[in-house]
């Protein structure tokens, strides 16, 4: 068992990636939607996130108050620059989780929607890890890699 201090850590750690999941997912999801310029609209995130729209209304209250977004009536959703900030740190590490899933020989579709919980829990030093590991070529390694049983 780990000593107290470790244990409780992480546990703070997993408290603090679990508040900050939904801001992450709105602020990617409306700079994705919003890209070349398009408009991004309540109903479009709404169908995207599967929830109503008075939730996505009711996120997106909170977006403004933290200052990521600014709502622009009949103009949609757009991220500030805090928001932009955000948007692609989250992105990238979505990023380096699914290409490093995808490594170690996850498919595609499945690495795609691993990497969308993980990318929200990995620490600094394990994401630095993942990527110094697709650097030195972790892809072709578990290619060459004989199979072994997993159970």
């Amino acid at each position: 068992m780990p000593d107290p201090r470790s244990q409780s850590e992480g546990f703070r750690a997993n408290r603090a990636a679990r508040r900050n999941v939904l801001v992450e997912d709105y602020v990617e999801l409306i700079s994705d939607l919003g890209a070349d310029g398009r408009q991004v609209r309540q109903i479009d995130m709404a169908g995207r996130l599967g929830v109503s729209q008075p939730t996505v209304a009711k996120m997106l209250a909170r977006l403004s108050a933290e200052g990521l977004v600014v709502q622009n009536p009949y103009c949609g959703v757009a991220l500030t620059d805090a928001g932009r900030t955000l948007a692609a740190e989250t992105r990238a590490r979505h990023r380096i989780v699914e290409a490093f899933l995808m490594a170690l020989g996850v498919d595609r579709a499945q690495a795609l929607i691993d990497a969308e919980g993980i990318e929200h829990y990995v620490g600094e030093a394990t994401l630095a890890a993942f990527q110094r590991a697709l650097d030195r070529g972790l892809g072709a390694f578990m290619q060459d890699a004989p199979l072994r049983a997993t159970r």
